[in-house]
């Protein structure tokens, strides 16, 4: 496994582990057999049992392909169906604990999960090489890609032993605070997150210039006034209101 770095449009980096080749292979080989037992069931059920389709006197080719055709399409559109629904992650990933992730920082999309099916084509496929083409590109990769994922620019993370992104937010206040802003519940967890590491970073380097700047983003987004006249002061503030807000939800 290697480290993955992910700079945000804030510029701000985050750091994760990128998926090992093996967890990856795992996931896909749990996919592929519960692709393979509800081949089993639909054969089972529909074909032996029922003998609906290809087992029934007099059927013609059309009727046969369009019979074979409606059982493959949840195969077709196994990973495309349950990345979109679990955001990153298909029944292999979720037991194997990783996930689909942007490398821009953004959670990604149906678009990238699209994008990482169609390239799956060339990726597990091509005869006659199938998944070798994968598995040599993620070898490869500084960021185990396979071709699916650079394309759509995203990458497999590992969620073992992974901080949740509350812990990172977190700050210590009595319970007799005050809070100041209420608008402060516009913004996210993940912005929040983001607003305390170049807060802190920026105070260790004293650049009161990013600290400004960060400030005036604050603002534009919640239509919160500085009342302190102080801008670290204000971003403490906002910091420990947000914890208020969001813990007594």
């Amino acid at each position: 496994m290697s480290e993955l770095s992910i700079t945000t449009t804030q510029n701000v980096k985050i750091n994760f582990i990128s998926a090992s080749v093996g967890d990856r292979l795992g996931a896909y080989f749990i996919d592929a057999g519960i692709k393979i037992g509800y081949m089993l069931i639909v054969y089972f059920i529909f074909f032996y049992w029922l003998k609906i389709g290809i087992l029934m006197d007099g059927i013609d080719s059309w009727s046969e392909r369009a019979i074979m055709l409606f059982f493959a399409v949840p195969l077709m559109f196994y990973s495309l169906a349950f990345e979109s629904v679990f955001e990153g992650q298909s029944i292999g990933k979720i037991l194997l604990k990783i996930k689909v992730v942007k490398i821009d920082g953004y959670q990604a999309g149906f678009g990238d999960y699209l994008i990482r099916w169609f390239f799956g084509i060339i990726d597990f496929f091509i005869p006659p090489f199938y998944g070798l083409v994968a598995l040599i590109t993620a070898i490869s990769s500084k960021k185990t890609q396979r071709f699916g994922d650079m394309a759509a620019g995203t990458a497999v993370i590992t969620l073992k032993n992974n901080i949740n992104i509350s812990h990172t937010i977190l700050e210590d206040i009595g319970t007799a605070y005050v809070p100041t802003y209420p608008l402060v519940i516009k913004l996210s967890d993940n912005d929040m997150r983001i607003i305390k590491e170049t807060f802190k970073k920026a105070v260790v380097k004293n650049d009161f210039e990013i600290i400004g700047k960060l400030v005036a983003k604050i603002e534009s987004v919640t239509g919160i006034k500085n009342q302190s006249g102080n801008n670290s002061d204000f971003i403490r503030v906002i910091l420990k209101d947000y914890n208020f807000y969001t813990q007594n939800m």
